[in-house]
């Protein structure tokens, strides 16, 4: 199983023959290859994974995705991370 995280893409160009951008995870801009997502483009949402945009989602689908995790998050602060004992 892979997480992909959501973010939208702010920016496109091109890098060394790749297609690339920059992809706004909520304030945060960092670097990664659009090449799997040739249709998406700057104010798309895509799922990132580890630097690759893996496939392109809905804003519907990015917001509900959030804020999944951050509950994930939020229960992790509760409760502590799974395994420990």
């Amino acid at each position: 199983m892979c997480l992909g995280i959501p973010g939208r893409i702010s920016e496109t160009y091109e890098k060394d023959g790749l297609r690339m951008g920059k992809i706004d995870f909520g304030g945060t801009l960092r670097e990664a290859c659009l090449a799997y997502v040739p249709n998406a483009t700057v104010g798309d949402y895509v799922l990132i994974h580890v630097g690759f945009a893996i496939s392109q989602i809905s804003e519907s689908e990015a917001q509900e995705t959030l804020a999944l995790l951050r509950q994930i998050a939020d229960l992790e602060e509760e409760i502590g991370p799974a395994g420990r004992t």
